[in-house]
């Protein structure tokens, strides 16, 4: 019998260790060279960082992005210590745009939102590096991705009834859509934290803080 709860311990803990293992992991390009290609097919090159909350500011930053989301983050895959990748294009010395990701939780499983964006921070293009979904492929027609389009993190603070206008592509998957909309969402805010100097900081601090 004791032999049976010392297994039983050994793998629950192997589970919880691998849980956590899993939420420290970020979300990166599955091939950087191709998808900075296709994605900015005038770059001649670009860097790489990996940037944490933890190491911009901790939970005094996490906190105030938990504001400007207008929701908490979810306790195992958004940590404080989840590396965010940034990936920074060049055309010659020259910065034209960025790629960037997150893992938003979905109703079926993980999701991985990636967003191309220009310097003022304005999306160039989105598409779903994973989605679980029963309709994975209404969310991924560029239909729908191409609404994104020219949006930038303002428009989500002075949309954040209606969602920018932006409609549900599925009939059955309102979750993952709305889910959908946080993950961008949240892209944008970490983009302005990180590398946009919080162009649009104040702004979606006041409208978070009177939205709620």
């Amino acid at each position: 019998m004791k032999r049976f709860i010392l297994v039983g311990f050994a793998i629950g803990f192997m589970m919880v260790r691998a849980a956590s293992l899993y939420a420290a992991v970020g979300c990166t390009l599955n091939d950087p060279d191709r998808d900075v290609k296709k994605l900015f097919p005038e770059s001649t090159g670009y860097k790489t960082d990996f940037i944490t909350i933890d190491e911009r500011g901790g939970k005094e930053l996490g906190k105030l992005l938990e504001v400007r989301l207008g929701d908490k983050f979810e306790p195992v895959y958004e940590t404080l210590d989840v590396p965010y990748a940034y990936y920074t294009i060049l055309k010659g010395k020259e910065k034209i745009g960025y790629i960037h990701g997150v893992n938003q939780k979905g109703v079926f499983g993980g999701m991985q939102l990636i967003l191309a964006t220009d310097l003022d921070g304005k999306i160039t293009d989105f598409y779903y590096q994973k989605i679980s979904s029963p309709e994975a492929k209404k969310f991924r027609d560029k239909t729908f991705t191409g609404e994104f389009i020219g949006l930038s993190l303002e428009d989500f603070y002075k949309n954040t009834d209606a969602f920018t206008g932006i409609k549900n592509p599925t009939e059955r998957s309102e979750e993952d859509f709305l889910l959908t909309m946080r993950g961008i969402k949240k892209n944008l805010i970490l983009l302005d934290e990180f590398k946009l100097d919080n162009r649009y900081g104040a702004a979606s601090i006041e409208k978070a803080r009177v939205s709620k």
